[in-house]
């Protein structure tokens, strides 16, 4: 059966990643493309790469006809998803690809985001999109809600660890490396190439970054009280790919087990041999994300790594898995693409 889906925010970089992957997606078909800013311009012409494929041309959001369409990913910026999807038709199942809904309590996203929900009442009704831990709510749910790139590499290293009691909670440090397509497609001074290359840089230092609310809400969920991780973000000047460093304090033997079992049924997520680690250039463009455990001189600690492409995993690719469940078909379809390599 074919489904029948639309795009919000096809211009940007979740947005094309999505187009990338459902091209070859055995169920689903792309009805409706929407990009307000460039608005009447074919896809070819906005991303070349994709100039072979025969789309809807771009949209206004305003003129989209949703009677026809099953599911709609909103790959929109952070604060303009809410107010879209607050007035979608009810009859659409919806992934939303930015971080209005990723924060269950109002408060939270207050917080985090310097303002107030402009749609509660769809807040409510969100679905945390980490797909192998909300699998049954996600199948059943009409809005699911991505999760940010940079949690969703901390959390799989992390989070069954957490829930199993093998780690110090009170202790966790998170070091990611974070490529620089996770800012977005707009233009920005800081993200030209003489400002960024040769050269990395930490951001958003000293707790400040918006995806640890995210770390606060999975980790209490599953500890039963609260749990901070120290997190520090540094921009490196790649295209893709995040690799999260946790260091915490545990058996590492019993550690590589836990996320060995955890996983060991999961078609995306790859637990490597104790003591080898993992690289962003071994997940390039795919849905995968690769665990590794190593040892510490340390008695008792140890250093969980993963690595994930944010624009696959990290987002589209995920959205896409969501949707999957959300329409009933095989989790894996379209997504069993190799990654790219070198």
């Amino acid at each position: 059966m074919t489904h029948k889906i639309a795009i919000l925010g096809a211009s940007g970089y979740t947005g094309a990643e999505l187009v990338r992957l459902i091209a070859t997606h055995p169920g689903l078909e792309i009805a409706a493309l929407a990009a307000d800013r460039r608005a009447g311009m074919a896809m070819g012409a906005v991303f070349p790469h994709l100039r072979h494929l025969d789309l809807p041309q771009l949209a206004p959001i305003r003129e989209v006809d949703f009677s026809g369409i099953d599911l709609c990913f909103c790959a929109l910026p952070h604060g303009t998803s809410q107010a879209v999807i607050r007035d979608l038709p009810q009859h659409l199942r919806i992934v939303d690809l930015s971080a209005d809904f990723r924060l269950r309590d109002p408060a939270d996203y207050k917080q985090w985001y310097g303002r107030d929900h402009v749609a509660p009442e769809c807040q409510a009704q969100a679905v945390y999109g980490l797909t192998e831990f909300y699998r049954t709510e996600i199948r059943h749910a009409r809005l699911v809600a991505g999760t940010g790139c940079n949690a969703a590499a901390g959390l799989y290293g992390v989070r069954p660890l957490v829930a199993a009691g093998l780690i110090d909670v009170d202790d966790i440090v998170l070091d990611l490396k974070c490529a620089v397509s996770g800012a977005g497609r707009g233009l920005k001074e800081p993200l030209l190439h003489a400002e960024l290359s040769e050269g990395f840089h930490a951001y958003a230092t000293g707790g400040t970054h918006r995806h640890l609310g995210e770390f606060d809400q999975e980790l209490r969920a599953v500890a039963g009280r609260p749990v901070r991780v120290r997190f520090t973000p540094h921009l490196v000047p790649a295209n893709r790919g995040i690799l999260a460093s946790a260091y915490v304090k545990g058996d590492p033997g019993a550690i590589h087990a836990a996320l060995e079992a955890a996983y060991a049924n999961e078609p995306f997520i790859v637990t490597l041999p104790f003591g080898e680690t993992p690289s962003t250039r071994h997940v390039r463009g795919s849905n995968f994300c690769h665990l590794g455990v190593a040892g510490d001189r340390i008695g008792g600690c140890a250093t969980v790594i993963a690595a994930l492409d944010n624009l696959t995993k990290g987002s589209s690719g995920q959205a896409v898995q969501n949707a999957n469940l959300m329409l009933g078909a095989e989790e894996t379809a379209g997504l069993m693409l190799a990654p790219c390599f070198p």
